[in-house]
């Protein structure tokens, strides 16, 4: 499938931050954000699980945007430890929503992956704090949330985690925790490392069954 991609950037809390859109091959039924790993350690828009999950989404007819976090790319401003990145997503909601707007008037779906998945589950309870729509799908991806978590959580029931059994990187332990607190259940990916390396196909198939009952949850 060749995926039709375009640039566009929206007005974060500390300058401009840039995002990639990806089109859905007819018009697009909802959208997706779909948030990156470590901005330290070499993470973003284009990281190949982001990009899958991303591609996933474009192909069950959803507009997938991809930012980079602060700091990244050409994202203005400096890495914040996911306090400052969930407040520029926040804003990137909000964005989406004038500058999509058939997109947006469709369920969307919000997924993280490592750092990402951090940012992602304080913006969901965010935008519950202030009363702006929610993500029919909350996804977290080797889930790093603890590491980064700087409020309460509102993890919604919905919720799909994904991890590697061989992360090197955020130890299955630590999923398995998360989940457990949260009452969760937890898909985990046999012998894959944390970058699911040869591994995205099952990745890709876990999160399109995900989507599956997009409407069920919407």
């Amino acid at each position: 499938m060749s995926l039709r991609t375009e640039q566009s950037a929206f007005q974060g809390m500390s300058g401009t931050v840039e995002y990639t859109v990806d089109h859905p091959e007819q018009s697009p039924a909802g959208w997706a954000l779909v948030l990156h790993p470590h901005p330290l350690h070499g993470g973003t828009r284009d990281n190949k699980v982001v990009t899958t999950v991303a591609r996933t989404c474009v192909q069950q007819g959803l507009l997938a945007i991809r930012p980079n976090f602060r700091g990244v790319g050409g994202s203005q401003g400096g890495f914040d430890r996911g306090v400052g990145e969930t407040a520029d997503m926040v804003a990137c909601v909000e964005h989406v929503f004038q500058a999509w707007p058939q997109a947006s008037a469709g369920p969307w779906i919000l997924a993280g992956f490592s750092f990402g998945s951090a940012v992602a589950a304080q913006l969901y309870a965010e935008l519950a704090d202030r009363g702006l729509p929610l993500p029919a799908r909350l996804m977290l991806i080797g889930c790093a949330v603890e590491r980064f978590r700087y409020r309460p959580l509102a993890v919604p029931p919905h919720t799909l985690m994904i991890h590697g059994e061989q992360d090197e990187v955020v130890p299955l332990s630590e999923g398995m925790d998360f989940a457990r607190a949260h009452q969760l259940p937890l898909t985990v990916v046999p012998d894959a490392g944390h970058f699911f390396h040869g591994k995205l196909l099952v990745l890709r198939q876990i999160v399109q069954q995900g989507l599956a009952g997009l409407r069920d949850a919407a």
